[in-house]
């Protein structure tokens, strides 16, 4: 009985006595890649706290070790056009992103979740459709601190959206502001950047969007470029006038002195698809100039927006409302399917950009009695119920209530592969992150919010090699971190956050599909936010722990 009181003593005084860990969490013998572009190389990488400690041959002992031989450790990636906005309310989770490696969602795309006045947050909540919530805040800064303390596995950021910022002084319609209401419009861009939004975001082919005209817009990136923000633009045209929705992007980061990046760069139709290089000379030409011009992507043939985008912008002025509303007016109805068969001018047909009819496909309806046409082609539904495309487009906007989630085939699969090796080229989902679970199946999705990222290093990387590894992970980490001034993010690098993703290159791929696009990518291993592992052998492990990640004017550039 001593003998074995003494051995348990011995025991205590050994495990007292050895040396402590060094660090909360060592990743042994992975290929390293750290996010410049620089030639990888095996080692390992040391975690304490929510930071990187060390990196290389690593000696001291982690609390936790995990084994990456084999695998390829990265920085975890940004994605620079999320539309997570809604999805990280309804499951904090991010389950689709989190498993393609994605630790910060940067959305803002014309649109944001503040600034609100009452009456934006009476309407908001009146057109919610599947996932349904209060709205418990007024500034942007307010919100993504909302998420924060609700917990989300991904760090979130966000851009102010111009839209939104027009629309809480001009209400939706087509007119332009007075110097007072451009001053205040100006103030409300300075109060985001200073809670620490990106920059200032615009959507311009859609209204009230597109009712900004250019000096707006330099006038409110002036703003933004002073806190030392981005510009950041859904162009105003991507398809027969793409050429000049180029142009006048650059001319609005020249003349607001900031920086500014195309969204998600296509050329949307077939006689559109030959302006790429086009495209890439006047980026590059201004970039030589000194401008500092970038893009990013989705790795995908076909875009998603609504059928707005098959109608002209004057049906639409005054909002959602005043649209539908008028849809059921005979003379302004034969007017819209008139115009609807025809090129838009001054607008993107998106419908007749598509090709056909067949070419567009219908993603998502709140009214449940629509929700069985989920999946089926514009032409489908007009055969079935024995109408027009255009008449059968209009009756569904009318009997949804909602501009209705459509995808078009818009896109060359050649350009689309020869923008993923442009060196200036991020990548953004355009896409809420989701699971396919609960709320989520009550509607369709674009695969893109599944696979986006995966698919770039599975199909570009791995199958077509249109780009290397370690430069398609600078362009999905310290490239974007670098463009939206973040200091200590987007790099493996001592000190800096410790975000990581660390993934198989021989499996990482993407499965979503447009007929099944609620699929999980595969090849994702092991992914950590903050320091705090989220993602544990490829299944999400529930942690939490997310966080605001502020603009570079956060904090000095109040009004």
């Amino acid at each position: 009985m001593r003998k074995a009181m003494m051995s348990a003593i011995a025991a205590v005084f050994l495990a007292s006595a050895a040396p402590r860990p060094a660090y909360d969490v060592v990743i042994r013998g992975g290929t390293v890649y750290d996010g410049s572009g620089g030639k990888p190389y095996v080692g390992d990488v040391a975690l304490k706290g929510d930071r990187i400690a060390a990196l290389g041959k690593v000696r001291g002992r982690g609390a936790r070790e995990v084994n990456a031989s084999g695998l390829a450790v990265a920085p975890g990636f940004i994605n620079m056009l999320s539309w997570a906005t809604e999805t990280l309310i309804a499951d904090g989770r991010s389950q689709g992103d989190i498993r393609q490696g994605v630790t910060l969602e940067v959305m803002g795309e014309g649109w944001s979740m503040g600034p609100l006045n009452p009456g934006m947050k009476k309407l908001a909540v009146a057109r919610q459709s599947d996932i349904k919530f209060p709205i418990a805040w007024t500034t942007l800064g307010q919100y993504l601190t909302h998420l924060e303390k609700r917990g989300i596995s991904p760090n979130v950021a966000s851009f102010v959206g111009a839209t939104t910022v027009r629309i809480h002084e001009l209400g939706e319609r087509d007119v332009d502001p007075t110097p007072d209401q451009l001053k205040r419009m100006r103030a409300l861009v300075r109060q985001a950047m200073n809670e620490g939004a990106m920059g200032l975001g615009s959507s311009l082919i859609y209204a009230p969007a597109n009712f900004a005209e250019t000096p707006e817009l330099i006038a409110l990136a002036t703003e933004s470029a002073k806190c030392g923000g981005m510009y950041i633009s859904h162009i105003r045209n991507e398809s027969d006038d793409l050429l000049g929705a180029v142009d006048e992007l650059i001319e609005i980061a020249r003349k607001s002195g900031g920086p500014a990046e195309i969204y998600h760069l296509k050329q949307a139709g077939a006689a559109n698809w030959d302006k790429l290089p086009a495209v890439i000379a006047r980026v590059e030409q201004a970039r030589a100039a000194g401008v500092r011009i970038t893009a990013d992507m989705y790795t995908y043939t076909a875009g998603a927006t609504g059928l707005d985008a098959a109608m002209p912008l004057w049906v639409q002025d005054g909002g959602r409302e005043a649209w539908i509303k008028r849809l059921q007016d005979p003379v302004v109805r034969a007017r819209v399917i008139a115009e609807m068969k025809r090129p838009g001018v001054g607008w993107e047909n998106l419908r007749l950009q598509a090709g056909g009819d067949d070419k567009v496909l219908l993603l998502d309806f709140a009214n449940p009695k629509l929700k069985p046409l989920t999946g089926k082609t514009l032409a489908e539904v007009a055969r079935m119920r024995g109408k027009s495309p255009e008449e059968t487009a209009i009756d569904l906007v009318v009997e949804d209530g909602t501009r209705v989630g459509t995808a078009y085939f818009l896109m060359d699969e050649a350009n689309v592969r020869r923008q993923t090796a442009l060196p200036w080229m991020a990548f953004g989902s355009d896409a809420g992150s989701m699971a396919p679970e609960g709320v989520f199946l009550q509607s369709s999705t674009h695969p893109r919010a599944y696979g986006n990222f995966a698919r770039l290093l599975g199909r570009y990387v791995r199958e077509e090699q249109t780009t290397s590894l370690a430069d398609a992970i600078r362009r999905l980490t310290g490239f974007p971190a670098g463009n939206l001034g973040l200091k200590d993010r987007g790099l493996l690098r001592a000190g800096y956050h410790a975000d990581l993703a660390i993934f198989d290159p021989k499996t990482i791929g993407d499965r979503a599909t447009f007929d099944r696009p609620q699929q999980y990518a595969t090849g994702m291993r092991h992914v950590f936010v903050n320091g705090v592992q989220v993602l544990r052998n490829g299944e999400h492990t529930g942690a939490k722990p997310g966080r605001f990640v502020k603009g570079p004017g956060a904090g000095r550039c109040r009004a």
